[in-house]
Formats: structure tokens, sequence, C-alpha cells
């Protein structure tokens, strides 16, 4: 293996840890929000512990990428210190919460998608990655059945909560295309064993939420050619207000310890 070939591989390794520890971060932030908010206190509990396990995770992948990277930067500076550009998660993560159930709705195709990507990631050569994805498809199997019944009661519920439902997939639903679309980050990574290409976790996706929604009585939109491109830097107009929120402890005070 010629050095330019290690070097793309790594570089590829990193950048797939990267975009499941942003997404799980970003994801976890945005869900804090509900801390204190929720409709009733069983789930603003559930929510907040939602959000406590994802930044969980991604504390465990950002420290595994900091090694990766091998330049002395621990999950802190990962997580608070780079630009917007810098970032890998996906663009769904970032999307403001709006309403109890646009929030549900999201869990229940995000953690869908986590879920197999962590089943699959069981297998990865890279032994760190693989103990991350066994402790963490546990907790994701949870935010998968807290949201698919939440998704299940408000959309076959009221007239009203079916009307919010279905704005809230039809809003959702076209920045999924992103999970599956191809990368060279996916070819490499597959390539070199890390784990799947994200485009061959479609099939097994579909199965999981597609029953959910039918139960639910939504409709699943028509595909468009949208295509929303976080996991590349390419972030919506609210990653940058999310990220000043995120960093401002870390940056007004650098060097911190709490």
């Amino acid at each position: 293996m010629t050095n330019a070939t290690t070097t793309a591989s790594s570089t590829a390794h990193l950048d797939y840890v990267l975009r499941i520890a942003d997404s799980a971060l970003i994801l976890g932030q945005r869900l804090s929000e509900w801390c204190g908010h929720g409709p009733v206190i069983e789930e603003d509990i559930a929510l907040t512990n939602t959000a406590l396990d994802l930044i969980g995770q991604a504390r465990l992948l950002l420290t595994h990428a900091g090694q990766l990277e091998g330049r002395g930067r621990d999950e802190d500076a990962l997580a608070f210190l780079r630009a917007e550009p810098q970032y890998r998660s996906l663009t769904i993560c970032e999307l403001p919460n709006e309403d109890f159930g646009r929030t549900v709705l999201r869990n229940c195709l995000f953690s869908a998608f986590q879920l197999q990507l962590w089943q699959a990631l069981a297998n990865s050569g890279d032994a760190q990655l693989a103990a991350i994805a066994g402790k963490s498809s546990k907790e994701t199997r949870y935010h998968l059945q807290h949201a698919s019944d939440w998704t299940v009661r408000l959309g076959d519920g009221t007239e009203e909560s079916h009307a919010r439902m279905q704005r809230a997939l039809d809003y959702l639903w076209p920045y999924t295309a992103e999970f599956f679309s191809p990368t060279e980050t996916d070819r490499a990574a597959q390539a070199a064993g890390i784990g799947p290409a994200w485009s061959s976790l479609a099939t097994a996706w579909e199965q999981a939420v597609l029953p959910v929604l039918e139960v639910a009585t939504l409709k699943v939109p028509a595909a468009t050619a949208f295509l929303s491109r976080g996991k590349e830097g390419r972030h919506s107009e609210h990653m940058g207000h999310l990220l000043a929120e995120m960093q401002y402890l870390q940056r007004a005070h650098p060097g911190a310890r709490w």
C-alpha cells in the first residue's frame, strides 16, 4: 500500500467516525433544548435522557476521533473548537425542534437509521468503533421504540395531531435522502473494513420506518431532487446559531475545566 493510499484511508476513517460523532452531538444539543419544556414531566425526562445518551455516544466517538487524528485534540476541542464547515453532522440533526410531534418524528427517522448503522458497525475492523457500536445500539433501540410509539399515537390521534405530524413528515422526509447519498468516504471506509457504505442501509431503514408511518396513517411524500449535504460540511442556516450557543462558554473561557 502506497503512502498516498494509506493517507486517503486514514482521512476517510477519521471522516467516517466524525460523521457519526457529530450527528449524535448536534442532535443531542438540539434535544437538550427540551429540558424543562416537555409537554409532560415524563416526556421532558425522556427527551433529556435521549439527549444525554446521544452526547455520551458523541463523547466516546470524538475521543476516538482525536486518537485517529493524532493532533492532540480531545473530545472538548473537537466538540467546541471547530468551525461550522468542519462538522460532519447530518443536516436533519441541526433543524429546529418546532413542536413535540416534529421532534419525536425526527427521532424516529434518525434513530432507525442509527440503529442499522450501529448493528453493522458491530463487525467493524476498528475494534474501538465496534465496541462503541455495541454499547450504543442498546440505547438506540429505546430511542426508536419511544419515538415510534409517539409517532403512531400522534399520527393516528386527533385531527389536529395527525395534521401536525403529516406536516412534520413533509418537512423532514427530504432530509433523509442524505442518510444514503454515496460519498468517497463511504467507499474508502467500506473497502478498509471500517464500516458499511451508508447507502447499503437504505432497505433495512425503510423496513423499520415505513410500517411505523403506515400505522400512524402518515403518507410518505414523493421523492424530490433535494439533497442536503451536512455530512460534507455544508450546513443549513440553523447550524451557526446552534454552534454559537453550544460553543459560547468554551470560547469565552478557553482552556477552562469544570
